[in-house]
């Protein structure tokens, strides 16, 4: 019998609105088919976003380079950088459009620890928008 077992995590590309690669996303830690902690990771000037979750607040940590995180509620904007060099927690409620913003000269990490976790059978639990949206205060 072994001591340990190895198993695979699921690491996919990501792309912006105008489908250039911006970057990667990767399932850390599962439990079953929900994710409970994942990276995102962002090329160097390179944008994520906008997405809302209904459901779903966030908790993200930077632990590599510099993050814009640009949030929208009720056409209300609000920036929070978050940076690698001086670690710090930043709570999202759910229902608030979110976007990511590398401004570093690295690829920035991004960890996030989803509550409750992602379940991929929750289909319109995630809404995308652009940012034209969010300031005109459309809800999907």
């Amino acid at each position: 019998m072994q001591i340990a077992h190895v198993e695979q995590a699921k690491k996919v590309q990501t792309f912006d609105n105008t489908k250039h690669e911006n970057g990667f996303l990767v399932e850390l830690f599962k439990d079953g088919k929900k994710t409970l902690l994942y990276l995102t990771a962002i090329k160097s000037g390179a944008f994520k976003g906008y997405h809302l979750h209904r459901m779903r607040a966030a908790q993200y940590i930077c632990i590599k380079g510099k993050m814009k995180i640009i949030l929208y509620k009720d056409k209300k904007r609000e920036e929070h950088i978050l940076d690698a060099s001086s670690p710090q927690r930043l709570f999202i409620p759910a229902n608030i459009a979110t976007g990511l913003q590398n401004i570093g000269s690295e690829e920035a990490w991004l960890v996030n620890f989803p509550d409750p976790p992602y379940d991929p059978d929750l289909k319109d639990e995630q809404v995308e928008y652009l940012e034209e949206e969010l300031e005109q205060g459309i809800v999907k």
